[in-house]
């Protein structure tokens, strides 16, 4: 089988619009999670991260007429655009796929707000896959990976399967959620938002942060349209599910526990006892952060350092096992490992080890976990290649 490597990337979230952008400030240690009051989302002010709606009009603008498109479109287009930058990928080739990966797409354009803008048949995530597909002049049918929280980890492991198979040369998966009155509504119905912002793994945690952001990351079979002489290859993916509740995780993390088995197994057998660090979903939840210690203690990993990203952006929901993967990946090129937004004191039962500060370290193999609701988990091993 064809090596899957990491080809380009971009991240557009309440901290920039650029991979670069959004690295830098994780670097500096700022947050994008503030309190919003807007009561087309809230009626009540909430802790959350948005992306910055004047520079997405001016942005977009540059391209084409912001009114055509939805926030979604748009944060969609720009991100696929600017990844593209930085590849010889070709979008219009017909050995290039696109993978979409949302939770919830346009869900906004049934709000009370954004009514009789759009046509209401903008909802259907179809819909939304195949106006990528023309923008861009893409050949292929695309494909969507609608699966809650895993949605971006899962379009990744997707993309590798399809690539390795020899189905094609490239694949682009893009994923994102935008902040909407829906999609609050429904994590305040669970009472599971945090009244200050996310604080993954810690002893006072209370709830997860919303976010909202795109994430798109390109795949490909041909080392040579890899412009870096590190180059970053998946290893290896899995998914599985608790079969436990519709929202909550399993209390003992048997079913992240099996993922992350079968994703080292599946990496092959040098990542099994070297793996050097942990991205983890870390939603800042007592039971989802929880689960994951457990999980990860399970499978022999608790010294390895892990972090957790949601406490500069939030829980990007389809975006976040792109946009987390993304920084993974920095982590390992830069050998850094980035400090855990928020965290202070340990507030789960088994003793991991969490990463508190930033500090230098040989990262050649990276774990990169999710779960969502309906018990879903996802696993991706990152590996490094120097030429």
């Amino acid at each position: 089988m064809p090596d899957v490597y990491i080809s380009a990337d971009n991240i557009i979230s309440s901290l920039g619009f650029t991979t670069q952008e959004n690295i830098s400030n994780i670097k500096k240690n700022i947050t994008g999670i503030k309190l919003i009051d807007n009561r087309n989302i809230s009626p009540t002010p909430i802790y959350a991260s948005s992306v910055n709606s004047e520079r997405l009009y001016s942005d977009f603008k540059k391209f084409d007429n912001p009114e055509d498109f939805t926030r979604f479109e748009q944060m969609a287009i720009l991100s696929i655009i600017d990844a593209l930058r930085n590849t010889k990928v070709d979008i219009k080739n017909k050995n290039t796929l696109l993978i979409i990966s949302t939770t919830k797409g346009n869900i906004d354009i049934l709000e009370q707000s954004n009514k009789n803008r759009f046509d209401n048949k903008k909802i259907y995530l179809w819909n939304t896959a195949k106006l990528l597909q023309n923008y861009f002049e893409n050949p292929n049918m695309p494909v969507i990976v609608s699966n809650a929280c895993i949605s971006g980890l899962l379009g990744i492991i997707i993309g590798s399967r399809l690539i390795q198979s020899s189905q094609f040369e490239n694949v682009i998966i893009t994923g994102g959620d935008i902040l909407s009155e829906f999609v609050v509504s429904g994590f305040q119905s669970f009472l599971s938002l945090s009244t200050v912002p996310c604080q993954p793994f810690d002893v006072s945690r209370d709830g997860l942060s919303l976010g909202e952001g795109f994430g798109t990351i390109i795949l490909t079979s041909n080392p040579e349209f890899v412009n870096d002489d590190i180059k970053i290859t998946v290893a290896g993916g899995s998914s599985s599910n608790d079969a436990n509740h519709i929202s909550g995780p399993s209390r003992t993390g048997e079913g992240l526990y099996i993922t992350i088995k079968n994703t080292l197994k599946e990496a092959g057998a040098k990542s099994l006892n070297h793996i050097d660090y942990i991205s983890a979903h870390g939603t800042g939840t007592v039971y989802n952060d929880e689960m994951e210690s457990k999980a990860i203690t399970r499978a022999g990993l608790e010294n390895v350092p892990v972090n957790s990203f949601k406490g500069y952006w939030g829980h990007t929901l389809g975006a976040a096992g792109i946009v987390e993967s993304i920084a993974a990946i920095n982590s390992m090129k830069e050998n850094t490992l980035y400090k855990t937004m928020g965290f202070d004191k340990s507030g789960v039962s088994k003793n991991i080890n969490i990463i508190r500060n930033e500090e230098k370290a040989e990262i050649n193999n990276c774990l990169k976990i999710a779960s969502g609701f309906g018990g879903c988990n996802a696993g991706v091993v990152f590996q490094k290649q120097i030429s």
